[in-house]
């Protein structure tokens, strides 16, 4: 029994669960990530270098066969992918970027200083009474 109250413990903290969407959210990111780089991107660099469709470059070492299909490096894939992880890493490094100044900016900002007990409060109103008489 006791594993299993662990494990609920360890499945509902914050920190998993923050992980989950995370993970979630990262996912459907790099779908509008590759659209980006494969829809919007790639097609005008394309165009500029003379109508190339860089998902189409591909080094062929071996002729395909009546008995195998050809072999390639299929290096506009890559090139994709690439740039895809180029546009994924600049988000992400803007996005830490933005939290750390947040952060920074909170342990700038005073803290206010916390109010005494309430034994020294008692103890000082004792005080002033006495001074009074």
């Amino acid at each position: 029994m006791g594993m299993i109250k662990e494990f609920q413990e360890f499945a509902v903290k914050g920190n998993v669960v923050d992980m989950a969407v995370g993970i979630i959210i990262g996912g459907a990111f790099g779908t509008i990530v590759k659209s980006l780089v494969d829809d919007v991107i790639m097609p005008p660099i394309g165009l500029l270098l003379g109508g190339v469709d860089f998902s189409n470059i591909v080094f062929t070492l071996r002729e395909a066969t009546a008995d195998a299909e050809a072999v390639t490096i299929n290096i506009g894939s890559f090139i994709n992918n690439v740039i895809a992880f180029l546009v994924v890493a600049w988000a992400v490094f803007l996005l830490v970027k933005g939290m750390n100044s947040l952060k920074k900016k909170q342990e700038e900002a005073p803290a206010e200083a916390p109010a005494p007990p309430r034994s020294e409060v008692l103890l000082e109103e004792i005080r002033d009474a006495l001074r009074a008489r």
